[in-house]
């Protein structure tokens, strides 16, 4: 057998940096100006990173290095910049991915007190408390999430228009996952004809106001969230006092006059608006983005392109009349939290542009492509909706809507 050399730390070391690359602060300073593409990865311990971290950094503490390193850079070929305090740590784990294949790993001289020392601009993050990361640990686990998209999570405002069949798996989802400010708005009280469907309350609800039975059982699932409850029906009047406080609306009303006047106010104010609809046993689900040129973003229709105006009183049946499965608004509703968790995060591709139908009695999917319409009067190339309008008069409120499949 061969007798293996022994190393003392500063060998090592020494060896470990005579196989890797290493780059000085300045030079790193001059790649993030000239936005070179890299991954730039903080191999520091936790208690360490929360003091302060050079910006951009990925965190992945040393021990877990080898081990979810594959998550935010797959690629071999690519420039990797690992830094740790002093430098020590980082040219050892700079070594380590080499072996793994990583062909461009570099080690930053002088850690992130190299970079402090040299006058660099840091950041100290946000983090998550032990309660919390405990809580929201299987989230944190996924690398479209992490714990900086988590605290997104808990930053984030989302306002649920109705507590029954969709509003309560959507809010009860949203506040499990952290979201950490829900809005509620609904004038309704519990009846036990709700039971059947509407999760958030209970028997011992009944005849309680809906915002109070949801706001008791959102705290119960996750005392994180700040419940707003809004017990008055929505108007003309308070529609845009109410919406422009919230980055997102969930839209789960019944009715006409409501679906309107949130397309056309979460429009005029730039918001999102996610949209489910349920009857019977078919469900709808999208998503409305106002086009926002300043941001980047390109709009997508709204609900006026498919529907331009109301109908007629009494021309749909209501939910009451036709009847509704009571699993279809958990099915709907929790798909539409998903789309608000990924708007919130910037993950994945919403449903901007598609109109999802599902048919629980074939349990068919189907995904339509939805264009906006130039004649639409909100969106449209001769805007002629330019104010909030309330269509009770002309819609027989409050009659119920009926999804078109």
């Amino acid at each position: 057998m061969v007798a293996m050399s022994r190393l003392n730390r500063d060998q090592l070391v020494q060896l470990a940096k005579s196989e890797i690359s290493e780059i000085t602060s300045r030079d790193l300073k001059d790649w993030q100006d000239q936005h070179k593409p890299m991954t730039l990865v903080d191999i520091r311990e936790r208690d360490e990173f929360v003091q302060g971290h050079i910006p951009d950094a990925v965190f992945i503490p040393r021990g877990y290095l080898e081990l979810q390193i594959e998550q935010h850079q797959p690629d071999r070929g690519a420039p990797i910049v690992l830094y740790c305090a002093g430098g020590v740590r980082s040219a050892l784990a700079a070594r380590n991915l080499k072996e793994m294949g990583y062909a461009h790993v570099i080690s930053l001289i002088g850690g992130f007190n190299g970079w402090k020392n040299a006058g660099h601009g840091f950041k100290v993050p946000t983090v998550l408390t032990e309660a919390q990361r405990l809580r929201y640990s299987r989230h944190t686990l996924l690398r479209e999430v992490g714990e900086t998209g988590q605290i997104k999570l808990l930053e984030a405002k989302v306002l649920l228009i109705g507590a029954g069949g969709l509003g309560s798996p959507a809010a009860m989802y949203l506040a499990a996952a952290g979201v950490g400010t829900l809005g509620i708005v609904d004038f309704d009280v519990v009846d036990y004809s709700n039971l059947q469907r509407q999760l958030l309350h209970g028997t011992k609800d009944v005849g309680r106001p809906k915002v109070e039975s949801a706001a008791d059982r959102i705290l119960d699932i996750n005392p994180d969230v700040q419940v707003i409850p809004h017990n008055a029906p929505l108007t003309s009047t308070n529609a845009f006092e109410i919406i422009r406080n919230y980055d997102i609306v969930v839209n789960g009303s019944d009715n006409f006059p409501t679906r309107y006047l949130v397309n056309d106010a979460c429009h005029l104010l730039g918001k999102p608006l996610v949209d489910g609809s349920i009857f019977m046993f078919e469900g709808q689900l999208t998503v409305y983005v106002p086009e926002q040129p300043e941001l980047g973003i390109t709009g997508g229709p709204c609900y006026r392109c498919l529907y331009p105006e109301p109908p007629a009183p009494g021309e749909v049946p209501s939910c009451s009349e036709a009847g509704v499965l009571g699993v279809l608004p958990g099915i709907v509703g929790s798909m539409q939290a998903v789309e608000v968790i990924k708007l919130i995060l910037g993950i994945g591709e919403p449903l901007i542009g598609k109109l999802l139908l599902i048919d629980t009695l074939y349990m068919s999917f189907r995904t339509l492509k939805v264009q906006r319409n130039p004649d639409c009067p909100l969106c449209g190339e001769h805007q002629t909706v330019t104010e909030l309008i309330d269509y009770d008069q002309f819609c027989g409120f409050p009659g119920r809507e009926h999804v078109v499949a």
